[in-house]
C-alpha cells in the first residue's frame, strides 16, 4: 500500500507527499553541535547537561532527563535535566518511580507511553498524579543498556498545549540513541579510573608521602595534601612563583638538575625508568626531607604537555604516619583491646617499659600482654612484631 501510494497520489492529481526529515536534514553545524555536546559531554559535571539542552531546543519539548541510575526504595538514583521542576524531580525519586510503567524499554526502540501501554496509561497514577499538575502529556521515551550494566532512560516531555511527538522526532532520538550510549561507555570508564586515582590518592596522603607531577615544561600539574604541608612551611623547600626552590643553593642547583634530567632535557640516558635521589637540609635543624625525582614514561597514543613527565615524592622524617586504628589491629591480629594498644605503642618506637608506664600498668603485666600478643601473631621477638605491625595493611586503615 505505501509502495503505491506516490503513484496513486499522482493519478488522482494531488501533489507529491515529502517524506518525513531526519536528523540529517538539519544544519551540518547543528548536527556537529549536537555531536560533540554528546561526547563532550562525558567530561562535563553534571554529563551530558549542554547536549540534552540541544535536545530540549530541537524537540521543542518542555523538559529532557537522562536517568543514569533508576531510583529504587534505597537509592535515589542518579538524574540529569534540562527545563526541570526540582520539586517534580525530587518527587520522582522518592515515590513515583515505582508507579511509573513506562520502563525497561527494548533498546533501540522509541515509543511513547501509548504506544507501550495504551490509551489506559492516561488513567494511572503517573499520568494523574504526577504529570498532569505539570502540565505533561506527551513523553518520548528509548534506553540504553551497556554491557557493564548501565542502564540508562531518555526521556522528553511536552505540555498539553503541544503537538505528539511524531516520526521526526523519534528519528532524532534513534539518531542520537548510539552516539549516547557511546559517550556513556567512555564516562563509566572516566568514572572507573577517577575513583581509582582518588583511592590510590587517598592512601599515598594517608602514609604521608608528599607527591608533586611536572608536566613536561616543568610547570606543576598536581600537589596532594602532605607535599602541600611541607611545601607551606618553607623549611627547606616551598613552591615559588618559578617552580620549587630550596634554601640551600647546593640544594637548589641538584634538585633542578635531577627534574631536568627527569623531564628529559638533560643530556645522558634520562629515559622513562629515570629515578634519583636527594635530600634537602632544612634552616630549622629538623631532619633533612627525603626527595625522589621520577620520570614518568610517556603513553603510547597519546602526547601532551598537561599529561605528567615527572613525579617528585617528598618525606619528612619527623612527621610520623598516622596511627591504625585499634579497633583494626585487634580485629586482624585478634588481640584484646589492650594487647593492641601495646602493639601499637612498641610499633611507635617505645621500649616495653615505656609502654607499660603510659598504659598505667606493671612491667610484669606488660610481659604478661607482651607474651600473648607473640602467640596470636606467631612471633617471638619484639622486632618482629614490630616489622610485622609496619609491614602491613593497618596504615592504609
Amino acid at each position: 500500500m505505501l509502495a503505491t501510494e506516490p503513484r496513486v497520489r499522482a493519478a488522482a492529481g494531488l501533489p507529491r507527499r515529502a517524506p518525513p526529515r531526519t536528523p540529517m536534514d538539519a544544519e551540518p553545524r547543528q548536527v556537529g553541535d549536537l555531536l560533540g555536546a554528546l561526547y563532550e559531554g562525558a567530561l562535563e559535571q553534571p554529563p551530558w547537561h549542554h547536549a540534552l539542552r540541544l535536545l530540549q531546543q530541537r524537540l521543542q519539548a518542555a523538559h529532557v532527563s537522562l536517568i543514569l541510575r533508576p531510583p529504587t526504595a534505597e537509592n535515589a538514583g542518579v538524574m540529569i535535566n534540562v527545563g526541570e521542576n526540582h520539586d517534580a524531580r525530587l518527587s520522582y525519586e522518592k515515590q513515583y518511580f515505582a508507579v511509573d510503567p513506562f520502563v525497561s524499554l527494548k533498546e533501540g526502540e522509541v515509543m511513547t507511553p501509548e504506544e507501550l501501554i495504551g490509551q489506559q496509561w492516561l488513567d494511572g497514577p503517573m499520568y494523574q498524579e504526577y504529570l498532569r499538575p505539570q502540565d505533561v502529556r506527551y513523553v518520548l521515551g528509548a534506553d540504553v543498556y551497556t554491557a557493564d550494566g548501565v542502564e540508562c532512560r531518555l526521556r522528553a516531555t511536552r505540555r498539553h498545549d503541544s503537538m505528539p511527538f511524531g516520526e521526526t522526532d523519534k528519528a532524532l532520538f534513534r539518531f542520537v540513541l548510539p552516539h549516547l550510549k557511546r559517550s556513556i561507555q567512555i564516562q563509566s570508564r572516566i568514572d572507573s579510573l577517577e575513583c581509582e586515582r582518588q583511592m590510590l590518592a587517598g592512601t599515598v596522603n594517608r602514609m604521608l608521602l608528599g607527591v608533586i607531577s611536572l608536566a613536561q615544561g616543568g610547570e606543576i600539574l598536581e600537589i596532594n595534601d602532605e607535599a602541600r604541608r611541607i611545601l607551606a612551611e618553607r623549611d627547606g623547600i616551598w613552591r615559588g612563583p618559578n617552580g620549587l626552590q630550596a634554601d640551600n643553593p647546593d640544594d637548589k642547583r641538584e634538585l633542578q638538575r635531577l627534574v631536568q634530567r627527569a623531564l628529559g632535557h638533560g643530556s645522558g640516558n634520562a629515559g622513562g625508568g629515570m629515578v634519583e635521589a636527594m635530600p634537602i637540609s632544612r634552616p630549622s635543624g629538623r631532619a633533612r626531607l627525603s626527595v625522589v625525582v621520577k620520570a614518568v614514561p610517556a603513553g603510547d597514543w597519546c602526547d601532551t604537555r598537561k599529561r605528567p613527565a615527572a613525579v617528585i615524592f617528598l618525606r619528612d622524617p619527623d612527621c610520623n604516619t598516622a596511627p591504625p586504628s585499634l579497633d583494626l589491629v585487634r580485629r586482624l591480629l585478634g588481640l584484646t583491646r589492650v594487647e593492641s594498644r601495646m602493639a601499637l605503642l612498641l610499633t611507635e618506637g617505645y621500649t616495653l617499659d615505656e609502654a607499660a608506664e603510659m598504659m598505667n600498668i606493671r612491667r610484669n603485666t606488660a610481659r604478661t600482654h607482651l607474651r600473648s600478643i607473640f602467640c596470636k601473631t606467631g612471633v617471638t621477638r619484639q622486632t618482629m612484631l614490630v616489622r610485622l605491625l609496619l609491614r602491613s595493611v593497618f596504615s592504609l586503615g
